[in-house]
């Protein structure tokens, strides 16, 4: 790994995060050249069970602890290493956080921030929710489909890492820890933000209006064409021989192959590759 992705070499992060936002900023963290502690309820991780793999992924290089926040000795233990850590990541609602103690970690060390992931903010705080609850309200779904990226949570995850540099950066100026709060339904607003601006979504430019920027069968599968700039398109119509209609891209990309359109696009400089299915990806 090359000396510049090492700029938190020597930062301590602690992170009591479950499920996927916390456990996917704190192996990015770690990326970047901090050493990571992951410390799990006698429950353990979720994720461990949903996605093993990923879990797998995501933990390696981490040290990972089962500790009893509720038990004295447990607490006592994680009092130990948070007197000790940068970073605190944690992923409960605000009023478990509170009862734990660990709403304020400056008082267990002074330059201890914490990095808190919430579900929602202001009133909402205390409302349970997931990824998917985030995208709905945000209008990032298109139902009745279930969505095939949690992007609250990756953005969410994000979010966290960048308030993590962000607590530390503060840091080096007043030599004090503080409390940054990332909230996954903003993340979801951000992403639902083309959606809103009429961007992206049925009928949108990039929502299937454009036979420029879309996704068509081939006689084997599935390509997605993004001759969006009018120099892409311009090459696809002649390439293709196609007359600029959806139903022009439809027939033809039909009676190929996906590898002979990406034959044809790659000698003449057009964005469009075969739709990998979930089965085929990293194969």
């Amino acid at each position: 790994m090359k000396e510049i992705d090492l700029i938190l070499d020597g930062i301590r992060v602690i992170s009591l995060a479950v499920n996927l936002p916390g456990p996917l900023a704190a192996a990015r963290l770690l990326e970047l050249g901090a050493s990571v502690t992951k410390v799990e309820p006698p429950s353990g991780d979720p994720l461990a069970v949903g996605a093993p793999g990923w879990y797998a992924e995501l933990v390696a290089r981490q040290i990972v602890l089962v500790l009893d926040a509720k038990d004295s000795g447990d607490r006592g233990r994680l009092d130990d290493l948070l007197a000790e850590a940068d970073l605190l990541i944690t992923s409960m609602r605000p009023s478990a956080l509170t009862r734990l103690g660990l709403d304020r970690p400056q008082d267990i060390s002074p330059r201890l921030s914490l990095i808190e992931i919430v579900g929602r903010d202001g009133e909402a705080a205390e409302t349970p929710g997931h990824d998917l609850n985030y995208q709905a309200i945000h209008g990032t779904l298109t139902p009745p489909a279930l969505p095939t990226v949690p992007l609250a949570d990756m953005l969410g995850a994000e979010r966290a890492v960048s308030a993590s540099l962000a607590a530390l950066f503060e840091r080096s100026s007043t030599g004090l820890g503080g409390t940054r709060r990332v909230v996954l339904e903003a993340a979801a607003e951000h992403a639902g933000t083309a959606v809103k601006q009429g961007l992206m979504g049925e009928g949108t430019v990039l929502g299937g209006a454009f036979p420029g920027y879309g996704i068509y069968a081939s006689s084997d599968g599935h390509v997605a064409l993004g001759a969006l700039e009018p120099h892409f398109w311009a090459r696809t119509l002649e390439a293709f021989g196609l007359d600029g209609t959806h139903e022009s891209v439809r027939t033809v990309f039909a009676t190929k192959t996906t590898a002979e359109l990406e034959a044809i696009a790659a000698h003449a400089d057009i964005p469009l590759n075969g739709v990998c299915t979930p089965e085929h990806i990293g194969k």
